[in-house]
């Protein structure tokens, strides 16, 4: 279960970040950040990439949804979570690749989920299960209309989404690996069927061979009886 090492760095990474960026306030521990104001770009790598800060009430990379199933996506959200961690159980002794992949995912569905579950009771905006996904990494993006709607940057997203991404990339990968590995065995298969038939020939002259080497001797064994014999009157 050393994988679930990777789904907490991802926790904490992911909201770590998320905080920083929508600030916080511990008066009891007296500690004060304010955070950037929600539309605030702070740029990083000029226009390319830019820290952007939005609240989304949806999905991962801005998908908006309906606020009467908000509470159901939150529920299951939670319930993956825990199936998902109960399987990582299961699988503990599979391949290292498949199972980082899966807590990766993991990671990132724990910290969108912290997100849509607690921030809305913790900055005071929405009740348990109604709050909203903080998104910051926002990158420049090649010009593309579809349908009709123009696209010049990419969706500003989290580090949570970035680690479901790239796990699904990789599980994607690791599923191609295996195909290969498979359709290669079953070549090497198909290429050794036909020198399997003639081994298969001399083993029967081999048997032929050895059943007439043991009439043989059975003959003269009983030759050499027979004559160690008096002939009766």
């Amino acid at each position: 279960m050393k994988v679930l090492y990777a789904t907490l760095f991802v926790v904490i990474a992911d909201q770590v970040s998320k905080i920083w960026i929508k600030g916080f306030n511990f008066p009891l521990l007296n500690l004060k950040h304010e955070g950037m104001q929600i539309g605030q770009k702070i740029p990083v790598l000029g226009d390319f990439f830019r820290i952007t800060f939005i609240e989304n009430p949806g999905l991962a990379f801005g998908i908006d949804i309906n606020s009467a199933i908000k509470l159901w996506i939150s529920i299951f959200s939670l319930v993956a979570s825990i199936a998902l961690i109960i399987y990582l159980y299961i699988v503990r002794k599979e391949n290292f690749g498949f199972r980082f992949s899966l807590a990766l995912i993991l990671g990132g569905a724990i910290g969108n989920f912290i997100d849509r579950a607690f921030y809305g009771i913790f900055y005071g905006y929405a009740p348990l299960f109604y709050g909203k996904v903080v998104d910051f990494l926002d990158f420049d993006f090649f010009n593309l209309t579809l349908f009709g709607r123009n696209y010049d940057r990419f969706a500003i997203f989290n580090i949570a989404d970035s680690a479901v991404t790239v796990g699904i990339i990789l599980l994607l990968f690791l599923y191609k690996e295996h195909d290969k590995k498979v359709d290669s065995k079953e070549t090497e298969c198909e290429t050794l069927a036909p020198n399997i038939a003639p081994n298969k020939e001399v083993l029967q002259n081999y048997n032929v061979s050895n059943a007439d080497t043991e009439n043989d001797i059975s003959k003269k064994e009983d030759d050499e009886t027979n004559k160690g014999k008096t002939p009766s009157l």
